[in-house]
């Protein structure tokens, strides 16, 4: 789940990085910035997540949305993945 929490963040890095120089004038550019621990209760008990961060903190992850304490649908949501054709692999990423 962490490593599926790390991807999202490496998206969300990806897609603010800039085209040209123009466009880094005057503006930081956005990093890592750590982990933040975070207890979910999920369907199979508590589960200790490390969340991580990013500086300018534009970062909301679509898996355990921030300020949310409960897992609910989790097993749907990969099986979700699954039909869509990606492999495990992919959903591990």
């Amino acid at each position: 789940m962490e490593r599926a929490l790390a991807g999202e963040l490496n998206h969300h890095l990806k897609a603010e990085v800039p085209v040209s120089a123009d466009e880094t004038e005057g503006k930081a550019r956005n990093n890592r910035n750590g982990y933040s621990a975070k207890t979910v209760q999920s369907e199979h008990g508590s589960l200790e997540l490390a969340i991580s961060r990013d500086c300018q903190s534009t970062f909301e992850p679509v898996l355990v949305p921030k300020h949310q304490r409960r897992l609910r649908g989790l097993d749907e949501k990969i099986v979700t993945l699954y039909a869509r054709g990606l492999s495990t692999r992919d959903i591990a990423l």
